[in-house]
Parts: structure tokens; C-alpha cells; sequence
């Protein structure tokens, strides 16, 4: 990977994490309605836990040199719309299990981060600059590892049904970001993905933003 190419990973993860809170309290509504009180209760510590991880990324975007808010308010990386998209659906649902799958997908996926890749992001990263506080809370170094093996305890406890269709959602997930991957058009020079950045933060023609 390269610095903007990073950039852009932390500007969706944005918008990916600041969906969590309210798409599970939405959720736990709705499971709250249907009598699963079990489920309304499990979402709700995980949007507690949840809370407030998205700003991760914007600290480490301002510690870039960039205007973080900025970016994220005036930028949505090529793919991730899809997967928000996704994850709105399957939270707005009537019987909205899906949702659990989806951020089990993404949890499991960051408990596989080793302190070798946060490591590698760090080394991109202006000396003295510490721009990878997102990508350690989500990561074997940060809360990930225990996040999925209590969700592997909670979903082992629920019905069969209910197993199964946290097991498609996160079958869909997986499916839709490789797809989004696949039909990706966005920019691929580092060139390119600065000129992208830089648009977002509002600088002038050539203006590098971090450095």
C-alpha cells in the first residue's frame, strides 16, 4: 500500500464505523419489538462499545496533516457506499440478525491484523507522527480479538435459523466488497488518489497535504 492509498482506507472506514451506533440501536429496536430481548440487549453493549471509533480515524487523518472532518464530509471512497449501503438494509430490516454478520465480518477481518501491518501503515507515516490509532483499536493489538470470540459465543447460543442467517450476511458482506473491489473506477496512481484527497480538503491545485 502507499500514504494516500492509506488515506483513503481511513476515510472509509469512516463511514463504515460511524454506522455502527445507530444501525444496531435501530436494530435492537426493532428485535425489542419481536420479544428478543437477548438480541435488543447484545446490540446495545456492542453500540456502547462501538461508540465513538469512527473519530479514531478523523484523529489520525488531522495528525496526517489533513483536515480529517473535512475529508470525511466531502469524500466517500470508491466501494464503501455499496457496503454502508448494505449494512443499512440489513439493520432496517424486519428481523434485522443480518446485522450481526455484517460486523462480524469486519471484525474477524481486523482481529487478523498483526503488530507487523500497524507496523508497516506506522513506517508511511511522517516521523513523529502517530497515524495508525484507528487501525491498532482494530486490530490482535487493540479490542478485536475479544470482540469476535464474544461474538462467536453469542451467535453459537442462537437459534438455528437465526445462525443461519448471520452466516448469509456475512456470506453477502464478503461478496459485496470483493464485487466492489472488481468494479472499482476510482483512482489508482498515488497521483491520482492525492488529487482525490485534495479535492475533499479543499486545497489548491498541487498542494500536498501530508508530509
Amino acid at each position: 500500500t502507499s500514504l494516500p492509498k492509506y488515506v483513503l482506507d481511513l476515510v472509509a472506514s469512516y463511514h463504515n464505523s460511524s454506522r455502527t451506533v445507530g444501525n444496531y440501536l435501530k436494530a435492537a429496536k426493532q428485535f425489542r419489538t419481536l420479544g428478543r430481548e437477548d438480541v435488543a440487549a447484545y446490540l446495545e453493549r456492542h453500540a456502547r462499545e462501538e461508540n465513538g471509533h469512527e473519530r479514531l480515524a478523523v484523529r489520525d487523518l488531522n495528525a496526517l496533516n489533513l483536515p480529517g472532518q473535512t475529508i470525511v464530509n466531502n469524500l466517500v471512497p470508491d466501494g464503501i457506499e455499496a457496503l454502508c449501503d448494505l449494512f443499512d438494509d440489513l439493520s432496517a430490516s424486519d428481523y434485522p440478525i443480518g446485522c450481526i454478520g455484517y460486523s462480524y465480518f469486519f471484525e474477524s477481518t481486523a482481529a487478523l491484523r498483526q503488530k507487523a501491518d500497524i507496523d508497516a501503515l506506522q513506517a508511511m507515516c511522517p516521523k513523529g507522527v502517530d497515524g495508525t490509532r484507528f487501525m491498532r483499536a482494530h486490530s490482535s493489538m487493540g479490542s478485536e480479538a475479544d470482540h469476535v470470540v464474544d461474538m462467536i459465543d453469542f451467535i453459537a447460543g442462537l437459534p438455528a435459523s437465526d445462525r443461519a442467517e448471520v452466516v448469509k450476511a456475512t456470506f453477502t458482506t464478503a461478496k459485496t466488497l470483493h464485487m466492489s473491489r472488481l468494479r472499482a473506477n476510482g483512482p489508482k496512481s498515488d497521483a491520482d488518489m492525492w488529487a482525490l484527497i485534495e479535492s475533499a480538503a479543499g486545497a489548491g491545485d498541487g498542494q500536498r497535504l501530508a508530509s
